[in-house]
């Protein structure tokens, strides 16, 4: 008997375009908004460089606070400094970390220094340190969240500080600060106390606007519930929430007995609604609350409540 050569084309009825199913992204689209995001997020870094803190001799943490500095001291272009330290961290990160973080990093420096060459010319939109500071602290940590978001970086520091966090018991971001203090300290000597202490408002603006970019503004949570009423729980977090509820089966390990777990995903502004929920139906219910940074598929989206 004769194979067709395409079985699968057998089982499948001929269906009118309007219904025929909706196809996944293919890989080439997914690279293409990974790209996409990329270079949108390497040019606002570029932005916040030359049209904010640079020409107000503030500057940022890690390999571009150096090539800042360097760049004021022998009066080059910022973008061949931003590119020449990068490179040799860009090495190691192919070696230790993997191709595709390296040649994302690589295109993500590299539209960074054209993108400061390009802007070099512009004049600032404001000299006040203090709005420099924050403005372009925004603005970069924006930048730097979308690269991260595609799976690159802005800086090789962050290579190095998980290559020493392999051979030290420090933790990355604790190697991060390190080195940034030592750099945002360097500034005070470069430019003055005063640009060093704008330099570590900018800096810690862009840190917290950097996970704002990456977890979003409304994050979500996880929740654990553990009590006896758990049917009773469960169906009042569906109906008054409009969240879907998943049990989970449990096991005391002290006593060994079998228990329900409640799990179940809200948002941070359902936290205080939730907690009177259970409060109602068990004042002495188990209760564990912990932040999420990205939900994707299942049930997430809310139902109607009553």
């Amino acid at each position: 008997m004769a194979v067709p050569s395409n079985p699968q084309s057998t089982d499948r009825p001929n269906l009118p375009q309007d219904l025929q199913p909706l196809k996944a992204p293919t890989s080439k689209a997914r690279v293409f908004m990974r790209i996409l995001v990329m270079l949108i997020g390497a040019g606002l870094v570029s932005v916040a460089l030359e049209v904010f803190l640079v020409n107000n001799n503030i500057i940022d943490g890690g390999i571009t606070g150096i090539s800042i500095m360097l760049s004021h001291l022998f009066h080059l272009p910022l973008g061949i400094f931003l590119t020449v330290l990068n490179i040799p961290f860009l090495f190691l990160g192919y070696k230790q970390i993997g191709k595709t973080f390296a040649f994302s990093t690589l295109a993500a420096v590299l539209v960074m220094s054209i993108g400061t060459a390009l802007l070099e010319p512009v004049k600032p939109i404001t000299f006040d340190p203090l709005l420099a500071a924050i403005f372009g602290g925004v603005i970069l940590g924006a930048g730097v969240g979308l690269v991260i978001r595609a799976g690159g970086s802005t800086d090789g520091s962050e290579i190095v500080a998980i290559l020493i966090n392999k051979k030290t018991p420090f933790s990355v971001g604790e190697i991060i600060m390190f080195i940034n203090f030592f750099i945002l300290t360097s500034a005070g000597f470069v430019f003055g106390w005063n640009n060093a202490m704008y330099s570590l408002i900018a800096y810690f603006i862009a840190f917290k606007v950097i996970d704002i970019t990456n977890e979003g503004i409304d994050q979500s949570k996880s929740v654990w519930i553990i009590s006896e009423k758990y049917k009773d729980i469960g169906d009042a977090l569906t109906q008054r929430l409009g969240r879907g509820v998943t049990y989970l089966e449990g096991e005391g390990a002290y006593s060994g007995d079998s228990k329900k777990v409640i799990f179940v995903v809200i948002t941070r502004l359902e936290e205080a609604k939730l907690k009177t929920i259970v409060g109602d139906w068990d004042p002495d219910a188990f209760l564990a609350v912990g932040n999420i940074h990205d939900v994707k598929g299942g049930r997430f989206k809310k139902k109607d409540i009553h």
